[in-house]
């Protein structure tokens, strides 16, 4: 994410959750059809990083972005390209520490730096609590925050295990935050691209802040809506 902005379109779209506060994990089983992992548990084989230099490391089955000071946003991105998907994953967040989950996403070059464009699901754990909107990183900024939608704001936990639910098909592109629907969004700027995990940047500040994400996994999807 980046700057405080404003949205253009926001509503709630999917399956309900009986509970806002809880993050309930609901992760597809590994032998379900369809779903393939992004990350191994051990390395970041099939990972590039682009942009700032924060840490990415691996630890205890999740991969760790850690602050560095004077850093640009930071991308940990996917060697491979993808258009039509359910993206599922669990995240955990410093309560000081923005991040983000970049989809259809690209890198392009500015005075000789690699910055990385594109759609965004927001990790927000300060207490505006728009988790789970949408944001056009290095583009156009907010598409879709949760300012509307109380029950998405309410739904993250602080200093535990949260679960996101994304969907991109066609022009469309969704979100869940523990099972509680975020956005719907439709926009056909970008149909296909990279999906990266991000550290913001947190300026001079020196002490280490972390994001971790785990049990990451992406199912390709049929003929658009």
């Amino acid at each position: 994410m980046s700057a405080d902005g404003c949205a253009t379109s926001s509503s709630s779209a999917g399956p309900t959750s009986s509970s806002a506060r809880s993050a309930t994990v609901v992760t597809p089983p590994a032998h379900d059809d369809g779903w393939r992992t992004l990350f191994d548990d051990r390395t970041l084989n099939g990972w590039v990083q682009r942009g700032g230099r924060a840490e990415y490391r691996v630890e205890d089955g999740a991969i760790v972005g850690a602050t560095r000071p004077n850093q640009a946003n930071s991308f940990l991105c996917t060697t491979e390209v993808f258009a039509d998907f359910e993206l599922d994953l669990e995240f955990k967040v410093d309560p000081r520490l923005n991040s983000g989950i970049q989809v259809r996403s690209e890198a392009r070059l500015e005075g000789g730096a690699e910055v990385v464009f594109g759609y965004q699901i927001e990790i927000d754990p300060s207490d505006r609590a728009w988790t789970g909107g949408l944001y056009d990183e290095s583009r156009r900024g907010w598409l879709a925050d949760l300012t509307s939608n109380p029950d998405a704001r309410a739904a993250f936990v602080q200093n535990e295990w949260n679960h996101f639910r994304i969907e991109c098909r066609g022009d469309l592109i969704r979100t869940w935050i523990n099972g509680v629907p975020g956005v719907e969004v439709r926009d056909g700027m970008t149909r296909s691209g990279f999906i990266a995990l991000q550290v913001h940047g947190v300026g001079a500040r020196a002490d280490e802040l972390t994001v971790r994400w785990r049990n990451i996994r992406l199912k390709p999807s049929g003929k658009p809506p």
